[in-house]
């Protein structure tokens, strides 16, 4: 095992990284931002490692990115779309659209971390608009299970929330 300080491990590995990101997204300019994220993610690790096989650990990390930024396009994709069948008077300002697409985003988050039965109640709930004892029979599981899910999917929500809160009066001080 060997040990390379992040500069030499950034100069060593950072153009092949950007170049397997740009064959997966087109777009070199996208590349070179994820890229960068990668390494940002590993200097934001508490601990540095020593690394067997680097290539292979940045693109484990280049990877999760990855998926979060196909995630993220798909989600403004379809908010988009949700916009261009309002009618005009009710389409929100620029400002307005941005913070609305950031909150998608932190609930999509959330909602990509609860594990998927507890996902599939939740959007069958709020969605779907079934109720508790329709979602046991869908999902062929006791009511006592959709409420402790629905439960959990709450609890992540409200976490959400506070989140967002708190952020939001650091910003005004």
């Amino acid at each position: 095992m060997h040990l390379l300080p992040l500069a030499d491990l950034y100069r060593e590995h950072q153009p092949w990284l950007k170049l397997w990101l740009q064959q997966r997204l087109g777009c070199s300019h996208y590349a070179a931002d994820l890229a960068q994220d990668t390494f940002v993610r590993l200097l934001a690790k508490p601990e540095q490692e020593s690394l067997n096989n680097p290539r292979a650990y940045l693109r484990t990390i280049a990877h999760g990115l990855l998926v979060n930024w196909f995630r993220r396009q798909d989600l403004e994709r379809a908010y988009l779309d949700a916009l261009a069948s309002l009618p005009e008077i009710e389409v929100p300002s620029p400002e307005l659209r941005h913070q609305l697409l950031e909150m998608l985003e932190a609930v999509d988050q959330v909602l990509h971390q609860l594990p998927g039965p507890v996902r599939q109640a939740f959007l069958l709930a709020q969605i779907e608009g079934l109720k508790y004892e329709e979602i046991a029979t869908h999902m062929e599981i006791s009511l006592i299970t959709v409420k402790r899910y629905m439960k959990q999917a709450f609890v992540q929500c409200l976490t959400l929330e506070l989140t967002t809160v708190v952020d939001q009066t650091r910003d005004k001080s």
